[in-house]
């Protein structure tokens, strides 16, 4: 198959047209990618990033994990879903059988499984899915494919964050550090549940799309971000979403909390941090601070960020900024490592 294919770090991917289909097990399923959204965890994987936690990529390896496509092929143990059937699914896919699973955390799971790793990511014209019956999601015929690319990591990572580990209310006031991918999703998705958004970042291209998006006051990333947002709000934000995970936005996304607020982190470090970053421990005891992590999003979750954008509530679409083709992988890995990036770029099958 066709598939842009990552042989060394640092290097512009290879496209290459013959790739080794991947093969499906019993509880497997085959996508055919239709789009898949071109992230920035792609980018870390590009560079040889996160060795300091254990991820080591065998090369060479097709990456891609914001999908959506059409069902090619099932396992003879797969009930749930058939050939033909519009499909997105989470970037890192639960097995089903560990404690964190049963509990019906799959996006934590123990022995949490990408399509990668199984033959080829979404820069290839196939990707397999592990446990099919509890990874894939239903696309419904309303949501184009791209509109389900863009919800394959960024956008729903945003959406777990934002609602479930942040527990975003009407009214309160909450500040997103980063206005990559993740961040302007992040602006999106607490506006339209009520919040106060307070926009950051470096970027007066990204400060003007996330105003677009319901942020209704931009701060330009920088030491005084954190004094500026607790003097605007009159004693600081109720929840901190820091979408890029650098020590640029982690002491100001603490530091602009109010009494009792919570920080929400869900950037990665790179590796001039290597995931070690300083902590006012006592603050967070003396103003009973929360800091919590989120990582992704489970498929069960899924039905309920597709009814508020089936409904126009959230609209994932409008951070879609370019559609490229697989030749076009290496120039916006290039335009990222300048963090010159704006929304999502989105490779769509020809």
């Amino acid at each position: 198959m066709r598939a842009a294919v990552l042989e060394a770090f640092k290097q512009p991917l290879v496209v290459s047209n013959s790739w080794p289909d991947p093969e499906i097990g019993p509880d497997q399923a085959l996508v055919k990618v239709e789009a898949n959204g071109i992230c920035r965890s792609d980018w870390h994987l590009w560079q040889g990033d996160w060795d300091w936690v254990g991820i080591e990529l065998p090369l060479p390896v097709v990456l891609g994990h914001e999908s959506a496509g059409i069902v090619e092929e099932v396992g003879s143990d797969v009930t749930r879903f058939k050939k033909g059937d519009r499909v997105v699914f989470p970037f890192g896919q639960g097995c089903g059988t560990c404690p964190t699973c049963a509990d019906g955390f799959q996006n934590v799971c123990e022995n949490l499984v990408y399509s990668m790793f199984l033959g080829a990511g979404g820069f290839g014209e196939y990707s397999p899915v592990a446990n099919a019956d509890l990874n894939l999601v239903k696309l419904p015929e309303s949501v184009s494919f791209v509109e389900g690319a863009s919800l394959g990591c960024r956008f729903m990572t945003a959406f777990h964050g934002v609602t479930f580990q942040g527990k975003v209310e009407p009214g309160q006031w909450v500040a997103v550090f980063g206005c990559g991918g993740v961040g302007l999703a992040a602006v999106d998705i607490a506006s339209a549940m009520g919040a106060n958004v307070i926009a950051v970042s470096r970027s007066a291209n990204k400060l003007e799309k996330a105003r677009e998006l319901g942020a209704v006051h931009t701060v330009v990333s920088g030491d005084d971000a954190a004094q500026a947002i607790q003097e605007f709000t009159g004693g600081g934000v109720h929840v901190s979403v820091d979408c890029l995970g650098t020590s640029a936005t982690w002491m100001p996304s603490i530091l602009s909390l109010r009494t009792r607020g919570k920080l929400v982190r869900l950037g990665l470090s790179g590796r001039e941090d290597e995931g070690v970053l300083p902590l006012p421990a006592d603050m967070l005891v003396f103003r009973e601070l929360e800091v919590v992590g989120s990582n992704g999003m489970q498929a069960r979750c899924y039905p309920e960020m597709l009814r508020m954008v089936e409904s126009g509530v959230i609209n994932p679409s409008s951070l879609v900024t370019q559609e490229v083709s697989l030749e076009g992988i290496n120039g916006v890995l290039e335009e990222m490592s300048n963090y010159n990036t704006l929304g999502y770029s989105v490779i769509k099958a020809d």
